[in-house]
């Protein structure tokens, strides 16, 4: 989900989600207290272990892999539950650091609960950072910042390949089979998997290889296989719905009477003339022009959980009267961020796009709402890097008959119902939960889904449950 150095951390940031950080670099292995959620601590323990960096290539370096072991409380202990982050880029132990904490005390009533940081992320990153990215800035239009983040990975790419870094090693595949080494490092003969977004595109890959090591699954805000770019209608169609909520508001409704129709003529403005705003960079004040394609990356963030959701309507009201207060702290991120991580853009690229696919994403993107600013910069930065693409084999479905709880939520903009749906439709032997009124963050939404984790990964049947929380109120 998100979307690469920029988008999923500058992005983010400006529409107020939370990034977690990693504070656990310099913890030596072994026991520690772990700080999670609003300062509770509970003992913990890191440990590490190595693979190649590209399992492909001899040559290539060995990688330490760290991760941090909640043990479980039960005296008979389950398999051990790997939770598998979003992202790409996302780490696991920052992860638990924040409201996901509680429903990981929870489940160790019944297994240990392993928190894997993913090659490339948190302890487990061994690319060498770069020096940041020293500017001119480019001009925030489609074209402008496709041009940049492409000379700029390939810049990385080739800076990291001299260094000794086999950059070709940072791909999916791979990373399933770090979890079947870390299986085999905790000394399990089976392992559950706990994972959201890209997460779940991860644990379709160690389903796919490692599938008799996996007891169960539970996986939400799902990704498939071929999702790493997803479809602009399918995000049409979730805006139609965010568009019929507005009748809940008469004086919202009056206001904004039709609000795709809002965000494309403000996409549409601002992309053929990009408006100049005043930002700081590299310490200095700096002219930015800002085109619609910006604005659409920003409606991108702010549509996956509807506490952001509800600025839509007074954000585009203001660009709409040419008031650009509202993108102002959005593109201050978006300057801070526009270095390349190598993970993210690596993952990506290598999870790639069907050539069907593709062309779907460009017709579509052609007239639906965002555009195809959602997954920037995936389909833009195709090719930057020939021979990494894992290919359709990767990319096609599977049958999957483990037990499987899957959850959604029905605001999430990030993974919609209809992406999800095709998901879905993989897992034989399955228990859907649908939170109506959550969002991509759907595991901490409402409070009976831990309650539904716990039961599951206990070993319990678990039936399809429909969940709800109050519809959200949109600002003006």
């Amino acid at each position: 989900m998100s979307h690469a150095h920029l988008h999923r951390r500058a992005i983010l940031a400006a529409a107020g989600l939370a990034i977690p950080s990693w504070g656990l670099a310099q913890t030596p292995p072994g026991p520690f207290r772990f700080t999670g959620w609003r300062g509770a601590e509970t003992d913990a323990e890191r440990g590490f272990f190595e693979v190649p960096e590209d399992r492909r290539d001899p040559r290539s370096r060995k990688i330490r892999l760290t991760y941090v072991r909640f043990a479980s409380t039960a005296s008979k202990p389950a398999p051990p539950i790997v939770y598998l982050a979003g992202g790409p880029g996302g780490t696991a132990t920052g992860t638990m650091m924040g409201p996901r904490f509680p429903i990981l005390q929870a489940l160790r009533e019944h297994a240990d609960v392993i928190a894997f940081d993913q090659r490339g992320t948190g302890a487990s990153n061994h690319i060498p950072r770069r020096a940041p990215f020293a500017g001119p800035p480019p001009t925030f239009t489609r074209a402008g910042m496709t041009a940049q983040v492409r000379d700029e990975f390939a810049k990385a790419w080739a800076e990291w390949t001299a260094a000794g870094v086999a950059m070709a090693g940072y791909n999916t595949e791979q990373s399933a089979d770090d979890i079947d080494d870390l299986r085999r490092h905790l000394g399990a003969e089976q392992v559950d998997l706990w994972g959201i977004s890209y997460g779940s595109h991860l644990g379709l890959s160690v389903l796919k290889r490692h599938g008799d090591r996996v007891r169960r699954v539970a996986l939400a805000s799902l990704e498939g296989q071929d999702q790493t770019v997803k479809r602009p209608g399918r995000s049409d169609l979730y805006l139609k719905r965010v568009d019929a909520l507005l009748d809940a508001d008469p004086a919202v409704r009056a206001a904004v009477p039709d609000l795709p129709a809002l965000m494309r003529r403000v996409h549409a403005r601002m992309e053929a003339e990009p408006a100049t705003l005043r930002a700081t960079f590299r310490g200095a004040p700096t002219d930015v022009q800002v085109g619609g394609f910006a604005v659409q990356l920003l409606a991108g963030s702010l549509i996956a959980n509807p506490e952001t959701l509800v600025r839509l309507p007074a954000l585009y009201r203001k660009l709409d009267a040419g008031d650009l207060s509202a993108v102002a702290p959005f593109v201050g991120q978006m300057l801070g961020g526009l270095g390349i991580g190598g993970m993210p853009e690596t993952m990506d690229l290598a999870s790639g796009i069907s050539r069907a696919k593709l062309r779907t994403v460009a017709r579509e993107a052609r007239t639906a709402v965002l555009g195809d600013a959602l997954n920037f910069p995936m389909p833009h930065m195709l090719g930057v890097v020939p021979g990494v693409d894992l290919g359709e084999g990767f990319r096609a479905p599977i049958r999957i008959d483990h037990p499987s709880l899957l959850v959604q939520g029905t605001l999430d903009g990030r993974t919609v119902l209809e992406e999800q749906a095709e998901v879905a439709a993989q897992f034989r032997n399955k228990a859907q939960v649908t939170v109506e009124n959550a969002g991509h963050n759907v595991f901490e939404a409402h409070p009976e889904v831990q309650a539904l984790l716990v039961r599951f990964f206990a070993g319990e049947a678990v039936a399809d449950t429909k969940l709800s929380l109050p519809p959200p109120k949109f600002r003006l």
